[in-house]
């Protein structure tokens, strides 16, 4: 799932317009934003197996501290917690909390059974990622979705509100596709290295939101 968390995070500024994308992408990544460091560190784990699943070459085997239900949950609540503190906002914090956890919700669909509920509990998955057409038609049509309600809520304030968000969502489909049409990684370090690229993603969203205001 790589899109799919994309559009919750534009679908969600429906909810809270006060909130810019930067912040709301932030929460639905941020367990795909710490895992590359935990890969680094040696805290978690992946192999790389080109017949794992049809639409991904990587082996989720151990990453409990980011992808179990239990620690999204707590990731969640700190998050929450973190902009409740900062910024008094409950209806914000609240959905900014469950957007991390949406995380799981959507790994779910794709996943095959590796997503523990707890560190060293019982592993859960729907396997849609063993259908092409499947994994396809569910990344693309989330996608769709976020980025209508993204534009129900706002409008370009400026020529830059429109290019950037344009530029944005066609960035994230060609990461998308060359993700599908790629070669597997060299090694893990390269997945990690990699992965720290996806706060690119945050600034670049919180720079969209800067030049596009809610609409009344």
């Amino acid at each position: 799932m790589f899109l799919g968390h994309f559009a919750v995070g534009l679908a969600g500024k429906k909810l809270v317009p006060r909130v810019s994308l930067g912040t709301l992408f932030l929460s639905v990544q941020l367990v795909d934003l710490l895992w590359p460091t935990f890969l680094l560190l040696g805290l978690e784990h992946v192999r790389i197996d080109p017949v794992s699943t049809r639409m991904t070459p990587l082996d989720f085997y151990d990453y409990p501290l980011t992808h179990s239900l239990v620690a999204m949950l707590a990731w969640g609540a700190l998050f929450g917690l973190g902009y409740f503190a900062t910024r008094r906002g409950k209806r914000e914090a609240l959905v900014l909390g469950l957007g991390v956890v949406s995380h799981w919700l959507l790994d779910l669909l794709v996943h095959r059974p590796d997503l523990p509920i707890w560190p060293g509990g019982p592993l859960f998955g729907l396997g849609v990622w063993n259908s092409a057409p499947g994994t396809i038609a569910l990344e693309v049509g989330t996608f769709a979705i976020g980025t209508f309600w993204y534009l129900k809520a706002t409008e370009a304030a400026d020529r830059t509100g429109t290019f950037a968000l344009w530029g944005l969502i066609a960035f994230l489909m060609l990461i998308w596709l060359g993700n599908l049409a790629g070669e597997p990684p060299p090694n893990v370090d390269a997945i990690a290295w990699v992965g720290q690229a996806q706060w690119l993603l945050v600034l670049w969203a919180y720079w969209v939101d800067r030049h596009r205001v809610t609409r009344q």
